[in-house]
């Protein structure tokens, strides 16, 4: 089933490059480097650069899967091709929930990490409602809205990246050493805990026939893979770099407190100013993800997607009130993480398989 968006719906390839950032980057840079400096130490730098590189070939494959049919396709249009309509769609309700948990998690995240820097007492129901009303906003204001709202993020949110600068003054590079200290699969364990912060580049499975001219779209989209890659790579070095191992293993938010070194005479507090502006980075994560699952939910039911979207945006109010400590955030964010490793690093390569074999039986030409 060909899937046609109207014209004034489309986006140009080049701002491809800014989706892949706009979901990639979000919360979760503010304090991953806990994460995999336990699995893998001082070679936890590999383990982003392993991850970043294998995500640019998923990233090929994902491509693949939406070019070798005859006609423009998305992730729904695949499922019932593949495995027919109640199989195919029953895949795509699953795709849907994965969705709207990443939604969660970034949500609940980043109000985690404003209760505990910035405002302890801070009423989390307003808070989350005011998020989800701007979330309703530029969801409903089409694709081309939410990629705007991106390219603005990214824009607003790069200056942040400099910041780095500051810890450079006091890092000790000797911390890096000794190179492959540790394990193959010490190394691969920490990449595995690397998957939460590289999820998003399979929504391109959801928005691809909303790009003009699409397949020059695919070097803009592995650059903007490769730009999250190299953001990522930079923060983990300069931590690595200034704190000590048995520190880094200690400290929940190592870009947050990093934040705290920043000495600026007409500011004493800089990560509240860091805090505060990270949320345009954030938006444009909550936004495409809960674009994609109302999306696929009206593709898959029929129904208007505004009617989804609140629907959607609803579960996602309720969880997050759900979600009132830190043991239920950390609890989901790992089994989030397990759930997204599986779909990204099994299921696509087991589709990309099944695909061509269903394509070679029917004779199709890639």
């Amino acid at each position: 089933m060909e899937v046609k968006p109207n014209e004034t719906k489309l986006i140009s390839p080049f701002f491809v490059f800014f989706l892949m950032p706009g979901m990639q980057i979000g919360v979760g840079i503010l304090g991953f480097e806990r994460v995999i400096a336990k699995e893998a130490g001082q070679d936890a730098w590999l383990s982003v650069l392993i991850s970043g590189l294998i995500i640019n070939v998923l990233l090929w494959m994902c491509f693949k899967l939406l070019g070798r049919g005859p006609q423009t396709l998305d992730l729904v249009a695949i499922h019932k091709d593949l495995f027919g309509k109640w199989v195919g769609n029953a895949f795509n309700i699953l795709f849907i929930f994965y969705l709207i948990m990443i939604s969660i998690i970034l949500i609940r995240t980043y109000l985690e990490v404003i209760q505990v820097w910035m405002f302890p007492g801070v009423n989390v129901l307003m808070l989350i409602t005011v998020i989800l009303i701007l979330v309703y906003s530029f969801v409903e204001g089409g694709f081309r809205v939410i990629t705007g709202l991106c390219i603005i993020g990214l824009i607003i949110g790069s200056p942040l990246f400099l910041l780095n600068y500051f810890p450079l003054k006091y890092a000790h590079f000797e911390n890096l050493g000794p190179f492959l200290d540790h394990s193959f699969m010490e190394i691969m364990k920490a990449c595995k805990k690397m998957t939460l912060n590289y999820l998003g580049f399979e929504l391109l499975l959801i928005y691809y026939p909303f790009i003009k001219n699409r397949e020059k779209s695919q070097k803009w989209a592995h650059l903007g893979a490769v730009f999250t890659m190299a953001i990522y790579l930079v923060s983990i070095i300069v931590s690595l770099a200034y704190y000590h191992q048995d520190q880094l293993k200690d400290v929940i938010w190592a870009t947050l407190t990093l934040w705290k070194i920043v000495d600026l005479p007409f500011i004493e507090r800089f990560e509240y100013i860091g805090i505060s502006v990270w949320l345009f980075m954030v938006l444009p994560n909550v936004c495409i993800g809960v674009w994609a699952a109302s999306r696929t939910a009206k593709r898959v039911f029929g129904l208007r997607q505004k009617k989804m979207l609140v629907f959607i945006l609803l579960i996602i109010l309720v969880s997050c009130i759900f979600l009132d400590n830190r043991y239920r955030i950390d609890k989901f964010n790992t089994i989030s993480s397990e759930i997204g490793f599986y779909i990204v690093y099994l299921y696509l390569p087991l589709l990309f398989i099944w695909q061509s074999i269903v394509y070679k039986v029917r004779g199709h030409k890639s």
